[in-house]
């Protein structure tokens, strides 16, 4: 009997339970939710966001909560998928809130890219800037992150997610089925 795996996204809440999420190209509703309270850090109908050419995504919950968005570049000539900023709701984001509702959201969202990138054929690697420290040593320890050399002083540092990293990343959102 041949068993297929089937790929699906998921979060934990606070009883550490799989919510399962769906990833959608984000509409103009959800990116104004940023906008309303509980606000979240980065308003996502800006100009800047509105106006690129990032493929933007949205996580929901099955009721249609929103979880989390993510900007990603999904672009030809590329070597893999840049995920170029993601973002947790305001009551699941650690620097707005002391316990959050969900957990595992940015793991979900780089995920997510590895997905992209095995879809546009580049072999699940990824790339994300880290913008903290804190960041820079969660990518390298949690997800097997490299750092890419050649970036300028004063930029922050970009991260490679590929091969057997991505693999075991990936793999853990595959379930038989």
């Amino acid at each position: 009997m041949n068993c297929v795996a089937k790929f699906r996204l998921y979060v934990w809440n606070t009883e550490r339970t799989k919510i399962f999420v769906a990833a959608t190209k984000a509409s103009r509703q959800d990116l104004t939710v940023t906008q309303l309270e509980p606000q979240w850090q980065t308003d996502w109908t800006s100009d800047y966001i509105i106006g690129s050419t990032f493929d933007l995504y949205a996580l929901k919950t099955p009721e249609g909560e929103l979880v989390a968005l993510g900007a990603y570049e999904v672009r030809d000539g590329n070597m893999g998928v840049h995920i170029v900023y993601m973002e947790s709701q305001a009551e699941s984001n650690l620097t707005l809130v002391e316990t959050p509702k969900y957990r595992g959201i940015g793991r979900a969202l780089v995920v997510y890219g590895i997905k992209l990138s095995v879809d546009a054929g580049f072999n699940g690697d990824v790339t994300l800037d880290a913008k903290t420290p804190e960041l820079a040593q969660h990518y390298e320890q949690d997800f097997g992150a490299v750092r890419l050399p050649g970036r300028s002083a004063g930029v922050a540092p970009r991260y490679l997610i590929c091969d057997e990293a991505a693999q075991r990343i990936f793999t853990d959102y595959l379930e038989e089925g």
